[in-house]
């Protein structure tokens, strides 16, 4: 087992640049605008970091414990799926015998005490790479998958000479035992408030993989981008949004307004997504039927802040100026496209008043429902590339 000298606290990272471009070009107006947006995105940052660290197990050093690759792994639905035609058609080089030629790395991150404290990760990378640091690209699988589910993309992005990485999330992979590892864990949640396995757990595990990446002699600590499909994309948007040491970010079918949902009776098909958890929460309300006020107790219950102070409208515009592409379906009636009106508004006047008007890109595939596609995998890979290939 390996220590690792860990960050003690995440401080937002202020590009200096921004201020001396906003003083060239604004004066002391645009230098007011500018503070006044850092500002706020430094005080929602330090909510919900002190919110994460509420409902943590002790802290350990952060280590690396070695691990072999998993043959047969964990998924939490039948049946299992086995081919995905939108991963397997992400950009790859030219290369011969490509998974000859790759190196893999297999091992635990400790990032709290506890079972679930112990983080899987996966990472591929060329053997033979002329660059000394790379850029890298955390992929993120969706609800009731794993690590090993994202393969291919990572391949391809190794092709690529990215370090590619994945992880198994909370209760997930090799974080769970039985087919409702993960619907146990929501509800209990809901019955004891103790823990957040409704994305803010893993969020907390991928500040500690930013910390164990950005002290890898074989990475660019300033070119790490994250993305990810469904449950993955919300995990990449709340860690770009707390994390600034993730300098690129492309949620694929994960951006949705929560509040939005609920005072637009929009929130049923989320709901039904983890349906366990507000069955119980109905149970125990006294209602007949899940509603709007269920909805709403369990989301303030399990992510505290979810449908308020970290909902997209608040969290998204903080992304600026760091590249942001937000993937999405027209017809996706869990991220419903009026549901991100409000966020998407506010993010271009945030990336406009840092004059990044440019690193900001809603893309909406026509006829597409909750399903990450070809195309979206595509205008992932080449935003990625855009901006940490630089």
């Amino acid at each position: 087992m390996t220590n690792i000298i860990s960050s003690s606290s995440i401080s937002p990272l202020i590009c200096f640049f921004v201020f001396f471009f906003w003083l060239g070009h604004g004066g002391a107006q645009g230098i007011q605008h500018s503070a006044a947006a850092i500002n706020g995105a430094d005080k929602i940052r330090s909510q919900f970091l002190h919110l994460l660290r509420t409902r943590r197990s002790p802290q350990v050093p952060l280590t690396v414990e070695p691990s072999k690759p998993v043959r047969h792994p964990l998924f939490q639905q039948v049946p299992t799926p086995t081919f995905s035609e939108a991963m397997e058609s992400c950009p790859k080089a030219d290369i011969k015998n490509l998974t000859e030629q790759l190196k893999e790395e297999n091992f635990y991150l400790h990032t709290e005490a506890g079972e679930q404290g112990r983080l899987p990760v996966l990472i591929l990378s060329l053997k033979d790479s002329k660059q000394k640091r790379r850029p890298a690209v955390v992929f993120l699988h969706s609800t009731n998958k794993n690590k090993e589910w994202v393969r291919p993309l990572l391949e391809a992005y190794a092709s690529r000479e990215y370090i590619a990485i994945a992880i198994d999330s909370r209760y997930h992979g090799e974080r769970a035992h039985n087919l409702t590892t993960y619907r146990d864990a929501l509800v209990s949640s809901w019955i004891k408030g103790d823990t957040m396995p409704f994305l803010f757990d893993t969020v907390w595990d991928l500040i500690k993989l930013a910390d164990y990446l950005t002290q890898r002699k074989d990475i660019d600590p300033k070119r790490i981008g994250i993305t990810g499909e469904s449950l993955g994309g919300m995990h990449a948007w709340f860690v770009a949004f707390v994390d600034t040491r993730y300098a690129v970010a492309a949620p694929i079918i994960g951006v949705q307004g929560f509040r939005w949902a609920i005072d637009n009776d929009k929130w049923q098909a989320r709901v039904d997504s983890i349906k366990a958890v507000f069955e119980e929460a109905r149970v125990d309300l006294g209602k007949s039927a899940i509603d709007k006020e269920v909805v709403k107790k369990v989301w303030d219950r399990i992510a505290p802040g979810l449908a308020s102070i970290f909902d997209s409208p608040y969290s998204i515009p903080t992304i600026a100026p760091r590249p942001l592409l937000i993937l999405n379906g027209a017809d996706d009636p869990r991220c419903p496209l009026d549901g991100i009106k409000t966020p998407t508004k506010r993010a271009r006047k945030a990336y406009a008043k840092a004059h990044s008007s440019n690193n900001f890109k809603l893309i909406v595939q026509p006829g597409i429902g909750h399903e990450m596609t070809s195309l979206m995998v595509k205008e992932a890979s080449d935003w990625m590339d855009r901006f940490l290939k630089q």
